[in-house]
């Protein structure tokens, strides 16, 4: 596989990894985004933090516990914050991401049919490479309700995003991504 030259870390943010809305396969998500993140890290890929603004009593409400990053951004590193689940729409991302050379990327985070995937499929649209890791990212389970009486298990959610994803020209990879300074020769 061809290396990528940024990774994306899309809200993993508090609410969704700790307490009651802990997301299913939260922990392993964690281990897999921290080993992601020192792999980028250590080859000099960009990484961009994406910190969702929800609105008021969300768990993602700005200035709340629930709100803050789980994986700290280190100085020479990026944070976008959004308001809708596609982190180009209203961001400087894409302005940012070609102003540093990167013409591919990995995406991972949280919600595996949201955001993630709002976000694959305008990276996609933009020209750019993009990388899904197949456990980096992650869903909620769907409830059961009024005419639709069964749980759809997160990891089914998400299984299904990625399926979605594939269709469009997205390159599904397993853990291992190999990761490349934006700047090399």
């Amino acid at each position: 596989m061809k290396p990528v030259e940024a990774l994306l870390i899309i809200d993993v943010q508090a609410g969704h990894i700790e307490g009651a809305g802990r997301l299913p396969g939260a922990g392993p998500l964690m281990e897999t985004l921290t080993d992601l993140l020192e792999k980028a890290r250590a080859n000099a890929a960009l990484v961009v933090h994406v910190q969702n603004d929800g609105p008021a009593g969300k768990v993602d409400e700005p200035g709340t516990p629930g709100w803050e990053l789980q994986l700290a951004a280190a100085p020479t590193e990026i944070v976008i914050r959004k308001k809708k689940a596609d982190a180009f729409d209203g961001t400087d991302l894409a302005g940012l991401l070609t102003q540093h050379g990167v013409r591919s990327m990995a995406i991972t985070g949280v919600m595996s049919e949201m955001c993630v995937s709002a976000t694959a499929r305008t990276a996609l649209a933009q020209g750019f490479r993009v990388v899904l890791p197949h456990d980096a990212h992650a869903s909620t389970d769907i409830p059961a309700v009024a005419g639709y009486e069964e749980l759809v298990p997160a990891a089914t959610v998400s299984r299904v995003a990625e399926w979605a994803l594939l269709g469009n020209g997205i390159e599904l990879v397993q853990t291992e991504v190999p990761f490349i300074s934006p700047h090399h020769q």
